[in-house]
């Protein structure tokens, strides 16, 4: 172990002693101690609206007179009752200026909310809807039957709770700088405001549990207490219980508010047609802590009215104050982000770009036309935001090269051979790249790494991304602001939540985005008629899609023979029948017997290490006189999954070194390549071929002036496997082949791997037929599958002469030939339906001939081992 190693060991072991020892000595502590000034209740636990079996501490305070504060155990004072409620993060404290002045008229409780103050700091519901249980069965404690409730910050939430679960206790509400209605508070929208509260509450977590702190951050203002306060709390609910609230109701306000916008008092004044209103002009959020006596002119005459039956109510509110109620809600009354709010949306654009450019900067634009932001904030984050993820992606290019692709998170959104193309490109056309591909999809990443790779100069790389970035991020936000403003603007004019219509039009518009920028370039235009011809040919349809009617074709069979797994007795001399997971070359081996008509190949087990693979495989070569090109293949692979043509011994030797399973090498046969789907009843004496399908490469041919991606792109049929085919010859793609030169595209017959099959009926003979049934013999136990067979020519395979198998699959292989084009897809499910019931019948003959079929336990056991090996 290096010095560098070894310290950071000892680094590494500090911190956990340290970590260690500081949850001890908290667990150790008790809970934070009752001050002296505060009495304390014990209360029932609850989770919103539902008991729990657990007590919590509640602590509270009371004035006595207008010039000491103590605790009292009893209720002798007969004034009427004022609560005041602190917002979060805090505790009573927050009306120390206040409390005095109000005293002197009126008896005042000032509880800590549990998870403040000297209250418990442990308990199952932090939210609004349980605090307020928390007040009410303080005031039954208190024998308090009626009270006048002041909320401030948060504690408004709280107020509003109270009133909505015991109207007839409410003598009057407070909103005092206080939250309310969910589209004034953040981001206007609760899975957006959860979304925030959620990161907040992670982060608080993440430090208070893997700070060593001994303590110390439990008692900090911006706790997990507070964190779990907001995480916990939903004001979806607050607009109808302000629509709905009959009592008196003060509102106070500050308009240099930042925290809860001026807009959010006026929207509760409309929304309480008896509400009066008090704004502060030059006052903001925290007036409460120095502004007491001031604030108290207002809200002693509003109790007095309110205890002399003064006040206005909702049941004597003018008819003007009660229809403007009624009206939906109106979003041009939505305030601007400003302060911490502003802050946090800045910071979240800004995080954002580097998961999306393009659909943050939508989303900052639908921000602006909400109102939620101005232009020049929304696009100053964006920009911000994609520069430093983009300098990023530049500085990983210079100081961690190439190796950087293999390791998260680049190699997730970036691939080796897109880099090196870019990297050409770079050579060819110089800093103009750095602009240019900003604006072509799939150019961008990898350029700006190359870039990187490049050791291009800096201040120059900077230079065309700025002049790129201040063209792209105000020009894509202010077209979604133009686009987005009346979506949104029908969505809260019907007091719809506008959080799925932000979502719904954002991925709208970027898939808009994304199409209008392909339809800019002859490769975006052909990519994109490859999109739609890959789903209306059904040949290329995912097996999620194609599969499901013969899924319920075969569990048709499996009630008709009153068994799920017959089938596997279909090939008793193949585990499961060749279900999945079959040994390649233990089928080669079983097929041994029929030498001549069998590519040699040999097994290289994992066990070996990198050398002796290498050795395994020279002395078979070497055994076998063979020259490159050899095949190489997983022993346990699925439809051509991990099979190279190497040609050389470098391409041998990567390869080996990176196998993760047993590897099969064996002889490449050149020539003509079809498969044969046999089959063979157990009663018969003679198999039969049920299917043919040959099977043809792609090529392209050369003009003399088109590189190769575009011979791919144009042509009818490539382009639609082109995105494979050009990953295959990433290194060629510029290449411009001369007149008349032919490029074949790919090597290996697998349909999915860009090959073209077509049915080839027209190629079965007896001989052929003969000739099949002959080598299918040799392979004991085997009644049912298809051959990948190459042959010299058409001629000689036809006379069943001169051709070799190069792999057999078992039972659940197809009839490749449904993939012609010209079948339509009623043809392919018909063919396939047939063979799942042959397969079903040779099961079912040989089991009457003593085969035993795996068990269900068995298949799962096969798919789950199946899975654990391509997971790796």
């Amino acid at each position: 172990m290096s010095d560098r190693q070894t310290w950071r060991w000892r680094l590494v072991t500090f911190y956990i002693v340290l970590l260690l020892a500081s949850h001890l000595i908290r667990a150790l502590q008790k809970e934070n101690p009752v001050s002296i000034q505060s009495s304390t209740i014990d209360v029932q636990a609850f989770a919103g609206d539902k008991p729990i079996d657990q007590t919590v501490r509640l602590a509270y305070r009371e004035f006595i007179d207008d010039s000491s504060t103590q605790a009292l155990t009893t209720n002798e004072d007969p004034r009427p009752v004022i609560v005041l409620l602190h917002g979060s993060p805090s505790n009573a404290r927050d009306f120390n200026s206040l409390a005095p002045y109000l005293a002197q008229h009126y008896r005042v409780i000032r509880p800590d909310l549990p998870g403040f103050g000297d209250s418990s700091h442990q308990v199952p519901d932090y939210s609004l809807r349980a605090h307020a249980h928390y007040i009410l069965a303080l005031l039954d404690k208190l024998h308090i039957k009626r009270a006048h409730i002041l909320g401030f910050s948060m504690g408004g939430g709280v107020a509003l709770n109270i009133a909505d679960l015991a109207p007839e206790r409410t003598a009057s509400l407070i909103m005092l700088s206080a939250i309310g209605v969910q589209e004034m508070e953040l981001l206007g929208d609760y899975h957006l405001n959860h979304a925030v509260h959620g990161l907040q509450l992670a982060g608080l977590w993440t430090l208070r549990e893997l700070t060593p702190h001994f303590g110390y951050l439990d008692k900090a203002a911006l706790n997990v207490s507070y964190g779990r306060n907001f995480y916990d709390s939903d004001q979806r609910p607050l607009r109808d219980i302000l629509s709905r609230y009959p009592s008196p109701m003060l509102i106070l306000h500050g308009k240099k508010d930042v925290l809860v916008p001026v807009e959010a008092a006026l929207e509760h004044h409309r929304l309480v047609p008896q509400s009066e209103l008090q704004i502060f002009p030059e006052e903001n959020h925290f007036m409460v802590f120095t502004k007491g006596e001031r604030l108290a002119e207002f809200i002693i005459p509003f109790l007095d009215k309110v205890e002399q039956g003064t006040a206005t109510t909702r049941q004597t509110a003018s008819r003007e104050r009660l229809e403007y109620a009624a009206q939906p809600f109106d979003p041009a009354h939505l305030p601007k982000a400003k302060g911490v709010a502003l802050l946090i949306l800045i910071l979240l654009l800004a995080a954002a770009t580097l998961v999306s450019e393009d659909l943050t900067c939508i989303s900052a634009g639908l921000l602006v036309a909400q109102g939620r932001m101005n232009f020049l904030a929304a696009a100053f984050a964006c920009f911000v935001g994609i520069f430093i993820g983009d300098v990023l992606l530049f500085l990983a290019g210079r100081y961690f090269g190439r190796a950087a692709l293999h390791h998260a998170p680049l190699k997730w959104f970036i691939r080796a051979k897109e880099v090196e193309r870019s990297s050409r490109w770079f050579n060819r056309n110089g800093l103009a790249v750095i602009g240019t591909s900003r604006f072509i999809p799939g150019a961008r990443l990898p350029t700006y790494f190359a870039a990187g790779l490049l050791h291009t100069d800096f201040w120059w790389f900077c230079l065309y991304f700025v002049l790129a970035g201040v063209v792209w991020s105000p020009l894509l936000i202010g077209l979604s602001t133009w686009l987005g403003a009346e979506a949104l603007k029908s969505a809260l004019i019907s007091n719809q939540t506008s959080f799925l219509k932000i979502l719904g039009f954002g991925l709208l518009a970027l898939i808009v985005l994304r199409v209008v920028m392909k339809l800019t370039t002859y490769r975006g235009r052909r990519l994109l008629l490859a999109f739609w011809k890959r789903k209306v040919k059904w040949e290329f349809w995912s097996p999620l899609f194609f599969y499901p009617p013969v899924i319920f074709y075969v569990l048709f069979l499996m009630i008709k023979h009153r068994s799920m797994t017959l089938f596997t007795a279909a090939n008793p001399a193949i585990m499961s029948g060749g279900f999945i997971g079959e040994s390649k070359a233990e089928i080669l081996h079983g097929l041994a017997a029929a030498d001549g008509f069998i590519a040699r190949s040999a097994l290289i087990k994992a066990t070996l290490d990198a050398d002796e693979r290498l050795a395994q495989a020279a002395k078979f070569m070497r055994e076998n006189a063979y020259d490159f090109p050899v095949v190489l293949k997983p022993d346990l692979g699925q439809r051509g999954s991990g099979v190279l043509v190497a040609r050389s011994d470098e391409a041998l030797r990567a390869y080996l070194q990176q196998a993760s399973g047993d590897t099969i090498i064996q002889e490449y046969v050149a020539g003509v390549e079809f498969g044969v789907f046999y089959y063979r009843y157990p009663e018969s004496e003679r198999g039969k071929i049920f299917a043919i399908t040959e099977k043809r490469f792609p090529v392209v041919k050369g003009d003399g002036k088109s590189t190769l991606e575009r011979l791919i792109l144009q042509d009818e049929r490539a382009v639609c496997m082109a995105k494979f085919y050009c990953e295959q010859h990433t290194d060629r793609l510029d290449e411009v082949l001369s007149e008349g030169e032919q490029r074949q595209l790919v090597e290996l017959g697998t349909h999915c791997r860009g090959a073209i099959f077509l049915d080839g009926a027209w190629a079965i003979t007896a001989e052929l037929e003969a000739a099949i049934d002959r080598v299918s013999k040799h392979f004991e136990g085997f009644y049912f599958g298809r051959y990948d067979i190459r042959a010299a020519s058409i001629e000689e395979f036809q006379r069943g002469e001169n051709f070799k198998v190069i792999e057999l699959n078992g039972v659940t292989s197809e009839a490749t030939n449904i993939y012609d084009p010209k079948n339509s897809l009623f043809a392919a499910y018909r063919v396939l339906f047939k063979q799942w019931r042959m397969a079903f019948e040779i099961g079912a003959q040989n089991r009457q001939r003593g085969a035993t079929p795996s068990s269900v336990r068995e298949l799962i056991k096969l798919l789950w081992e199946f899975r654990q090996r391509n997971a790796k």
